[in-house]
């Protein structure tokens, strides 16, 4: 009996280390979880940040774009109206 109680006792001991290192290994695995969540969340702000300011720029090239087609039309306008006074 003694050589099968010192049997479980061995297997019970390396049960318990096998749990330990189980547990070890969750909370380092748990560690990079949280790591990468607060990566994800510092990643999807950026995101937004950087989505509202494209949007910002983006309609700000749309009224400069606009306001220089308007130049451009009234200078070649001006410029055909001044040739037609130097031709006349």
């Amino acid at each position: 009996m003694t050589q099968q109680g010192a049997a479980l006792q061995t297997y019970n001991n390396e049960l318990v280390k096998c749990i330990e290192e189980l547990c070890f290994k969750r909370d380092e695995l748990n560690k990079q979880i949280q790591q990468e969540e607060s990566e994800k969340a510092r990643l999807q702000h950026d995101i937004r940040v950087l989505t509202e300011k494209l949007s910002r720029v983006n309609e700000s090239l749309a009224h400069r774009l606009t306001a220089r087609a308007e130049f451009d039309r009234t200078i070649a306008e001006t410029e055909a109206a001044y040739m037609k006074v130097i031709c006349d």
